[in-house]
Protein backbone atom coordinates (compact mmCIF):
# COMPACT_ATOMS: atom_id res chain seq x y z
CA UNK A 1 0.00 0.00 0.00
CA UNK A 2 0.99 3.47 -0.77
CA UNK A 3 1.95 6.35 1.23
CA UNK A 4 -0.79 8.19 -0.14
CA UNK A 5 -3.22 5.17 0.48
CA UNK A 6 -2.14 5.09 3.71
CA UNK A 7 -2.44 8.56 4.74
CA UNK A 8 -6.11 8.74 3.15
CA UNK A 9 -7.16 5.91 4.78
CA UNK A 10 -6.10 7.88 8.38
CA UNK A 11 -7.23 10.85 7.19
CA UNK A 12 -10.72 9.82 6.14
CA UNK A 13 -11.07 7.60 9.51
CA UNK A 14 -9.60 10.86 11.45
CA UNK A 15 -12.37 12.90 9.89
CA UNK A 16 -14.79 10.59 10.25
CA UNK A 17 -14.42 9.66 13.62
CA UNK A 18 -15.24 14.11 13.96
CA UNK A 19 -17.81 14.12 11.87
CA UNK A 20 -19.69 11.14 11.15
CA UNK A 21 -22.61 12.70 9.07
CA UNK A 22 -20.19 13.81 5.94
CA UNK A 23 -20.82 12.48 2.46
CA UNK A 24 -17.82 11.12 0.36
CA UNK A 25 -18.40 13.93 -1.57
CA UNK A 26 -17.80 16.34 0.93
CA UNK A 27 -14.97 14.20 2.60
CA UNK A 28 -13.34 14.41 -0.88
CA UNK A 29 -13.36 17.91 -0.81
CA UNK A 30 -12.45 18.40 2.58
CA UNK A 31 -9.34 15.85 2.03
CA UNK A 32 -8.65 17.36 -1.40
CA UNK A 33 -8.93 13.60 -2.80
CA UNK A 34 -10.74 12.31 -5.37
CA UNK A 35 -14.44 10.96 -4.88
CA UNK A 36 -13.64 7.53 -6.44
CA UNK A 37 -10.41 7.38 -3.50
CA UNK A 38 -12.74 8.01 -0.62
CA UNK A 39 -15.47 5.45 -2.13
CA UNK A 40 -12.68 2.72 -2.76
CA UNK A 41 -10.88 3.51 0.84
CA UNK A 42 -14.53 3.75 2.76
CA UNK A 43 -15.39 0.10 0.58
CA UNK A 44 -12.25 -1.29 2.12
CA UNK A 45 -12.64 0.31 5.77
CA UNK A 46 -16.32 -0.97 5.79
CA UNK A 47 -15.06 -4.42 4.66
CA UNK A 48 -12.15 -4.68 7.28
CA UNK A 49 -14.81 -3.91 10.17
CA UNK A 50 -13.28 -0.78 10.70
CA UNK A 51 -16.23 1.55 9.31
CA UNK A 52 -20.18 0.83 9.58
CA UNK A 53 -22.72 2.31 7.50
CA UNK A 54 -26.20 3.75 9.00
CA UNK A 55 -28.80 5.69 7.04
CA UNK A 56 -30.89 8.22 8.28
CA UNK A 57 -33.27 10.48 6.28
CA UNK A 58 -32.39 13.95 5.87
CA UNK A 59 -35.98 14.75 4.20
CA UNK A 60 -38.90 12.92 2.78
CA UNK A 61 -37.05 12.11 -0.14
CA UNK A 62 -33.26 11.71 0.31
CA UNK A 63 -31.02 9.60 2.37
CA UNK A 64 -27.99 9.74 3.28
CA UNK A 65 -25.55 7.68 5.35
CA UNK A 66 -23.46 8.00 8.58
CA UNK A 67 -20.22 6.69 8.53
CA UNK A 68 -18.92 5.57 12.32
CA UNK A 69 -15.73 4.13 13.34
CA UNK A 70 -16.31 1.07 15.14
CA UNK A 71 -14.49 -0.24 18.36
CA UNK A 72 -11.83 -2.34 16.19
CA UNK A 73 -11.61 0.76 13.99
CA UNK A 74 -10.38 2.97 16.66
CA UNK A 75 -7.84 0.42 17.61
CA UNK A 76 -7.04 0.95 13.93
CA UNK A 77 -6.82 4.32 13.74
CA UNK A 78 -4.35 4.73 16.69
CA UNK A 79 -2.01 2.41 15.14
CA UNK A 80 -2.41 4.37 11.98
CA UNK A 81 -2.08 7.67 13.74
CA UNK A 82 1.29 5.98 15.50
CA UNK A 83 2.47 5.15 12.14
CA UNK A 84 1.23 8.39 10.52
CA UNK A 85 2.96 10.57 13.55
CA UNK A 86 6.54 8.13 12.86
CA UNK A 87 6.08 8.61 9.16
CA UNK A 88 6.26 12.79 9.21
CA UNK A 89 8.41 13.01 11.89
CA UNK A 90 11.16 11.35 9.89
CA UNK A 91 10.06 13.21 7.10
CA UNK A 92 10.63 16.33 9.24
CA UNK A 93 14.16 15.55 10.44
CA UNK A 94 15.41 14.84 6.71
CA UNK A 95 13.89 17.88 5.77
CA UNK A 96 15.79 19.99 8.73
CA UNK A 97 18.78 17.89 7.22
CA UNK A 98 18.35 19.06 4.17
CA UNK A 99 18.04 22.87 5.12
CA UNK A 100 20.76 22.65 7.21
CA UNK A 101 22.67 21.19 3.84
CA UNK A 102 21.59 24.24 2.03
CA UNK A 103 21.97 26.73 4.25
CA UNK A 104 25.89 26.04 4.41
CA UNK A 105 25.79 26.59 1.25
CA UNK A 106 24.82 30.25 1.26
CA UNK A 107 27.87 32.65 1.78
CA UNK A 108 27.77 34.54 4.80
CA UNK A 109 26.89 32.25 7.80
CA UNK A 110 23.41 31.33 5.75
CA UNK A 111 22.51 34.50 4.82
CA UNK A 112 21.85 34.77 0.87
CA UNK A 113 24.28 37.54 -1.03
CA UNK A 114 22.58 40.16 -2.22
CA UNK A 115 23.60 39.96 -6.10
CA UNK A 116 20.42 42.13 -7.30
CA UNK A 117 18.50 38.77 -7.74
CA UNK A 118 15.36 38.60 -6.48
CA UNK A 119 12.91 35.77 -6.20
CA UNK A 120 10.83 36.58 -9.56
CA UNK A 121 14.69 36.67 -11.63
CA UNK A 122 14.48 32.94 -10.25
CA UNK A 123 11.37 31.62 -10.77
CA UNK A 124 9.26 32.24 -7.51
CA UNK A 125 5.70 32.88 -8.27
CA UNK A 126 3.16 34.65 -5.68
CA UNK A 127 5.12 33.25 -2.73
CA UNK A 128 5.54 29.66 -4.16
CA UNK A 129 8.50 27.90 -3.11
CA UNK A 130 9.54 30.03 -0.74
CA UNK A 131 10.77 29.06 2.86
Amino acid sequence: MSDFQKDARFQIMRLLEARPDLSQREIASELSISLGAVNYCLKALVAKGYVKVHNFSVSERKWRYAYVLTPQGVLAKARLTRRFLSRKLAEYEALKEEIAALRSELPRGGKPASDGADDADIGFQDGAERL
